[in-house]
């Protein structure tokens, strides 16, 4: 997060902001310093005050979580994992493409921080969700496993007293793919569509 925020303070104006998973969670921090314009939120991981829990992204986040000595290590998926995790809501062919395009391994520790950010008072999964800022779009994935439907939601109400603008969408028969799947355009629709209608 402070990696972007150093290049975002370089910037003449504030940016708007769009992050998926991590990326979302980033995208409300930095709103939430009042360093961007406004952001878009895409099935975003699990801020502090959340506490749904459900089986499916427990099941998704067992292959990092699942042994404490990954928090110190890049953790790979299996074609079978990137498939329940992430490319669940397309066909097996399509989630077999994108693990092989897109999956790289990936570190541990902030899945371990998003996991027990409510057992840890300073822990870097923590928003201001009552902060004044540029208005924020966070959606939910009615399919996704890694950030069910639930956790996105209740990452929204955590916001209800929020003196700036927050809103919701779902998106009913996507997963946690939905940004680089072949329903990619629909996603990128409704976020521009979205920023627009707040004048963005």
């Amino acid at each position: 997060m402070e990696h972007y925020a150093a290049i975002i303070r370089k910037l003449p104006a504030k940016p708007i902001v769009i992050g998926h998973s991590f990326g979302g969670l980033v995208a409300q921090k930095l709103l939430g310093m009042g360093l961007a314009a406004a952001a878009v939120a895409l099935d975003p991981a699990q801020i502090r005050g959340v506490l749904p829990l459900p089986f499916a992204q427990l099941k998704s986040a067992f292959p990092v979580l699942g042994n404490p000595f990954n928090y110190k290590k890049a953790v790979s998926q299996t074609p079978k994992q990137f498939y329940f995790g992430f490319g669940n809501a397309v066909s097996e062919q399509e989630s077999n493409t994108l693990h092989a395009k897109y999956h790289i391994p990936a570190p541990g520790r902030p899945l371990f921080e998003a996991a027990f950010a409510n057992l840890l008072p300073n822990t870097p999964a923590k928003v201001d969700t009552k902060a004044t800022r540029g208005p924020l779009l966070i959606t939910g994935g009615g399919k996704d496993h890694t950030v069910p439907e639930v956790v996105s939601r209740a990452a929204y109400k955590l916001y209800r007293k929020a003196p700036s603008v927050t809103e919701y969408k779902v998106f009913a028969d996507r997963g946690h793919s939905l940004t680089v799947d072949s329903g990619w355009k629909e996603v990128a629709n409704a976020s521009l569509s979205w920023l627009q209608s707040k004048g963005m």
